[in-house]
């Protein structure tokens, strides 16, 4: 079983920076994908980011390209979302995922955390 929490959310003004951690529990973590969704009001939730269980490959959507870099501490049992350039279109509840160990690429996610707020101001 895998519980992961998440951290750092805030409010910032746009152009600022925010960095989410999310803490996994779990003794094989390391071997899990990690990625990080989020949720606007009144939309669906969608996908952000996604860090291979090595730190080797990440993948981004296209509206946060350039702008947010995924990474993981292994040692720390962490992965963390580093938010740059933040624009009003990055408010929402932002989502720690983890998907089943060592399956690449991930079609489906199997353990989640229950979000983070990050609100940046105009």
């Amino acid at each position: 079983q895998v519980q992961l929490v998440e951290s750092g959310g805030g409010l910032v003004q746009a152009g600022e920076s925010l960095r989410l951690s999310c803490a996994a529990s779990g003794r094989t973590v390391s071997s899990y994908p990690m990625a990080w969704f989020r949720q606007a009001p009144g939309k669906e939730r969608e996908f952000v980011a996604v860090i291979h269980w090595t730190g080797r490959s990440t993948s981004y959507a296209d509206s946060v390209k350039g702008r947010f870099t995924i990474s993981r501490d292994n040692a720390k049992k962490t992965a963390y979302l580093q938010m740059n350039s933040l624009k009003p279109e990055d408010t929402a509840v932002y989502y720690c995922a983890a998907a089943r160990p060592m399956v690449w690429p991930v079609s489906e996610y199997a353990y989640w955390g229950q979000g983070t707020q990050v609100t940046v101001s105009s």
